[in-house]
C-alpha cells in the first residue's frame, strides 16, 4: 500500500518534534556575542553577533548584584535583570539571572514568563512562594514558605508569586533558563493593557461589576 508524502511528513514531525528545544535554541558556536551594530554582524537568536575574534571579557562581564533594588513602589519589590541585554555574551546561551528585593511584606506580584523556567533561592529574610499550574491539572496550587537557604521552582509559563511575610527585607537570586525569559505581570496585562480591553468582557471574564473594572483599568492605565 502506498502512503502519501503528506503523511509521511506528518509522521515524521511527529517522531522529530519531542526531541526538539522548546526553549533558546543551543549555541553552535563557543559563543555569539551581542552588537547592535548591523555591519559585520551575524542574525541569530534575536541579536546580531559580533566576529568572534572580537569578543573581550567585558562582554561576559556585569557588576552590581552586590547593591540592593529600590522597594519604594506600589509592590515593594524590585528585580535586577542580568540578561542578554546586560551581558551580551549571554546571546545564545539559554540562561539569565535576577536579584529580587522585598521590603517588609513587599511582593513580586503573580507574573510568568513565557520562555524560561525559574529556579529561586533565598539569601535572607522570609518569603512565602508559589505557582499555579494550568487548567488541565484544575490550576493547583504550589506553595511554600522559604527560608534563607532555600530553594524554589517555577515552571515555564505557570503564573507565579513571592510575598515577603517577615518584618524586615528579604533579598533573594533566581537564575531562568533564558536569555531572555520575558515577564508578563497578570494585573498590569490585564488591566493596563494598550489599548484597554473592552470593560465589558473583563466584568464577564472576573464575574466583576463594569464600574469595578473600570476603576481597575484606571488605576493599571500604563
Amino acid at each position: 500500500m502506498k502512503v502519501s508524502q503528506s503523511i509521511i511528513t506528518i509522521i515524521t514531525l511527529a517522531l522529530v518534534m519531542p526531541f526538539g528545544n522548546a526553549y533558546d535554541p543551543s549555541p553552535l558556536q563557543d559563543f555569539c556575542v551581542a552588537v547592535n551594530n548591523l555591519n559585520n554582524g551575524v542574525f541569530v537568536n534575536g541579536k546580531f553577533c559580533k566576529d568572534p575574534k572580537q569578543a573581550k571579557a567585558e562582554d561576559f562581564f556585569y557588576s552590581g548584584l552586590n547593591m540592593a533594588g529600590n522597594t519604594d513602589n506600589k509592590v515593594k519589590s524590585n528585580v535586577t535583570t542580568v540578561n542578554v541585554d546586560q551581558i551580551p555574551g549571554l546571546n545564545t546561551m539559554g540562561i539569565s539571572l535576577v536579584r529580587i528585593d522585598y521590603a517588609p511584606y513587599g511582593q513580586n506580584p503573580p507574573h510568568t514568563h513565557p520562555r524560561g523556567t525559574e529556579i529561586l533561592v533565598l539569601i535572607e529574610g522570609t518569603l512565602y512562594v508559589g505557582f499555579v499550574s494550568s487548567n488541565q491539572d484544575n490550576n493547583r496550587l504550589f506553595a511554600k514558605t522559604l527560608h534563607p537557604g532555600d530553594v524554589f521552582v517555577f515552571p515555564i509559563g505557570m503564573i507565579h508569586f513571592q510575598v515577603n511575610v517577615g518584618k524586615t527585607p528579604a533579598v533573594a537570586f533566581a537564575g531562568l533558563s533564558s536569555q531572555n525569559a520575558g515577564v508578563i505581570t497578570i494585573a498590569d496585562t490585564v488591566f493596563g493593557s494598550n489599548p484597554p480591553i473592552n470593560p465589558e468582557v473583563l466584568a464577564q471574564a472576573f464575574q466583576l461589576d463594569i464600574n469595578v473594572v473600570k476603576d481597575l483599568e484606571a488605576k493599571f492605565k500604563n
